[in-house]
């Protein structure tokens, strides 16, 4: 079990020749997303050698250009490429009426289905699941309506214990499966031999939350506590804590209490100000709070393994 996120874009308001607004791309589990997708995100994929035939599903924060304005440049290409498999987009209410007028009044079509999945609760619910990843979203505090996203793995199968397995002729391999989803194996005789003294625990499960534009809003906390990773933006340094709180942005600080708070093994910086030339008095700031701290910057991996 693991997960690997590359930064495609961690840059607020407008896009520039050194800066990128916010787009991400997450493998975990062995299943991909982007989340986000600002204006030039697929440039972006292609410069990092990321397949676009593995976006099966796009989620979206927010209605703000900086997290959406590369969404339809984005569609238009993958038709153009001949796309035949459908394209997921989660998002809040008003994506899918925005995405087919632009197709409508360019009087453009696709080869492939766009399928929406549009949000309006305030409160978090589950959007995705499949068999081995299930995605919450994470309510933030923002101008309008916006949400964070919860990644989450789905516990894997036990591992087998082969040698305790051996100390019992009756086991054959028609009996694994049931010992791999945790049952106990009954002998002919009726004596009940307990799953955990044939099988390993399987690995912890791998979670990463991503929260784009909100004001320092404590009511996150419980919905991403003990995340392995925490991307939580940092708009402003303490020094423009004010304007944080009118535009509903936060500080490098407010994150690093938001991760401390949380219990997240690491947290990542992000939606940097322009305001701000040196990137690294984010890192000054939050790291005295929470140290496990890291800068996001446009190319930057972070690959985490699960550990058993």
């Amino acid at each position: 079990m693991s997960l690997k996120l590359t930064i495609l874009g961690c840059h607020s308001a407008t896009p520039r020749t050194f800066a990128h607004p916010s787009s991400q791309f997450l493998e975990i589990n062995k299943r991909f997303f982007l989340i986000d997708c600002g204006e030039g995100t697929q440039s972006q994929l292609r410069k990092y050698k990321i397949k676009f035939s593995k976006i099966k599903q796009i989620f979206i924060s927010h209605l703000h250009g900086d997290h959406f304005y590369g969404l339809i440049g984005l569609i238009s290409t993958l038709s153009l490429l001949n796309r035949t498999s459908a394209l997921d987009i989660y998002g809040p209410k008003g994506i899918k009426e925005i995405i087919e007028l632009q197709l409508k009044l360019s009087k453009s079509w696709l080869n492939y289905p766009l399928q929406f999945y549009e949000q309006s609760s305030k409160k978090s619910e589950i959007i995705f699941e499949d068999q081995n990843v299930e995605v919450h979203t994470i309510p933030l505090k923002h101008r309008i309506y916006t949400n964070g996203f919860l990644f989450k793995e789905k516990i894997a199968e036990r591992n087998l214990n082969i040698a305790a397995v051996a100390e019992h002729k009756e086991i054959e391999i028609c009996d694994y499966q049931n010992l791999k989803n945790g049952k106990n194996f009954i002998k002919n005789n009726g004596e009940i031999i307990a799953n955990r003294t044939l099988t390993f625990d399987p690995p912890p499960i791998l979670k990463y939350a991503y929260c784009s534009d909100t004001a320092y809003f404590e009511d996150i906390i419980p919905l991403i506590k003990n995340s392995d990773l925490l991307y939580h933006e940092s708009t402003f340094l303490e020094d423009k804590k004010d304007l944080a709180a009118t535009t509903k942005h936060a500080t490098a600080g407010q994150a690093a209490t938001i991760a401390a708070m949380a219990g997240v093994k690491k947290l990542l910086l992000g939606h940097y100000s322009s305001r701000y030339k040196d990137e690294n008095l984010f890192l000054e700031e939050a790291k005295p709070i929470f140290d496990h701290t890291e800068l996001s910057f446009v190319g930057k991996e972070i690959e985490i393994l699960s550990k058993s």
